[in-house]
Order: structure tokens, then sequence, then C-alpha cells
């Protein structure tokens, strides 16, 4: 395996762009590892709210939709520096954080709301 691959990608306006494997690789992990803090809190404030069904399905969206702005905006206008598009911010690692989410839901909806 080779370290410090770069990746290139031809832009719209012909200039090529070169990425940084390694680069890459340690911000998809960054990227997973706030995805699943925020799934385990996002489920466990829907568990507290008492949400259920779709609500707390549509919980998790807003709460994905939520970490994927925070990100671009940390990221400025100069996102392409550290990801190659945004919409696989968006989804990657979608529904991983999804199990995450409902097994802290389920936990402490079942803590609190259950006598």
């Amino acid at each position: 395996m080779v370290i410090g691959r770069v990746k290139t990608k031809l832009e719209k306006t012909g200039e090529m762009v070169a990425y940084s494997e390694m680069a890459l690789r340690n911000n998809a992990a960054v990227v997973e590892y706030c995805r699943t803090s925020m799934a385990a809190l996002s489920g466990s404030t829907a568990g507290l709210l008492g949400l259920t069904g779709l609500y707390g399905f549509g919980f998790y969206g807003f709460a994905v939709v939520g970490l994927w702005v925070l990100l671009m905006i940390k990221g400025g206008s100069q996102w392409r520096k550290y990801f190659i598009n945004r919409r696989g911010v968006l989804t990657n690692g979608f529904f991983g954080g999804l199990f995450t989410y409902v097994l802290f839901w389920t936990f402490i909806y079942g803590m609190v709301h259950v006598y």
C-alpha cells in the first residue's frame, strides 16, 4: 500500500484538482466520529423527549441534516479542500448512524418512560 497517494479530479472548469488520500481518509474518520456521537446524543434526546414512531425517525433526519449544515459552515467556502463532494458528507454512514440512534433512543426511552 502506498502512503500519501494522490487522487485527481477534473473540475467543470477543466482544472485538475489533486487530493491527498491520507487527508481524505482522516477527514472521513473525523466525520464518522462526529456522526456516531451525534447519533448517540440525538437518540438519547429523542428517548428523553418520548418521541415515538415517525417523529423519532424524523428527529434523526433533522439531526443528520443539522450536522451536515454545521460541517459545511465549518468548512466555509473552502469545503473543497476537505471533501470531494458535499453529498458524500451527507449520505456516507447514514444507516450506521441510524442503528446507533435507534439503540440509544430505545434504551433511554425504556429507562425513562416505561414504568
